[in-house]
């Protein structure tokens, strides 16, 4: 049994959504799942196992940043996880986009040291899974959603950064938005041989000075609809 998931192997689905929030694990195991089992209290990192439309499917919390994520995705690979969907909310850093957008993420900039710790710090360009990033994408247009985008984004160690240029050359690079786990979800994934995907929900309008926050309403509609992409992409065949 593992430290921080005190879970046995089978309790977790082959499928697993990542929120950052224990919270937001809940309300998707209560909004969308079917015959729901809570299978993780440990530290507050609430996880559910359950069933979407008759396919098993679990929601992991991994807390805020790259050293608590790595911990889980750890954990739950040992467990027999073998494809980890992050649904999380982000900073554009870019025009384009707006509050409530779905943004999937193809690659996402190592700003945190956890993912240089391994790599030993070579360079390394964190990537999503191709074939879920695909189905990812796919799931989205069968669902209408309105603006899905796909591109690069950035994971920082940090929420209040101390350096107000760095989001600038980050958009100057093509850098799209940031967020903070999904490097070293795509790095340990890669390493361990198994599939990752990262979705967010615009929450923040970060660029060329400008500063916007998105409304509850907003971003509770924008989350629940990520989810279901999410869900629909974790459990396709």
């Amino acid at each position: 049994m593992p430290v921080h998931l005190r879970a046995s192997a089978g309790d977790y689905a082959p499928a697993c959504l990542l929120p950052g929030d224990p919270l937001r694990a809940r309300h998707v195991a209560e909004r969308f799942l079917d015959d729901i089992t809570q299978v993780n209290t440990e530290r507050g990192l609430l996880g559910f196992t359950g069933t979407f439309e008759g396919k098993p499917v679990s929601v992991q919390a991994t807390g805020m940043g790259c050293p608590s994520a790595a911990i889980v995705i750890e954990e739950l690979i040992t467990l027999g996880v073998t494809r980890l969907l992050r649904i999380g909310t982000s900073g554009a850093l870019r025009p384009g986009l707006e509050l409530g957008d779905l943004l999937i993420a193809l690659a996402a900039v190592p700003g945190d040291a956890t993912a240089l710790r391994y790599t030993d710090g070579e360079p390394h360009a964190p990537t999503a899974d191709w074939d879920l990033l695909h189905g990812t994408v796919h799931a989205a247009k069968v669902l209408g959603c309105r603006r899905p985008h796909v591109g690069l984004i950035a994971s920082s160690d940090t929420f209040y950064d101390p350096d107000p240029e760095r989001h600038h050359r980050w958009a100057k690079r093509g850098v799209l938005a940031v967020e903070m786990e999904a490097a070293v979800l795509f790095t340990i994934a890669a390493l361990r041989d198994v599939q990752a995907a990262c979705l967010l929900v615009i929450t923040d309008i970060i660029h060329n000075g400008s500063l916007a926050r998105i409304d509850d309403a907003t971003l509770q509609a924008a989350v629940d609809e990520m989810t279901e992409v999410a869900l629909r992409s974790a459990t396709s065949s």
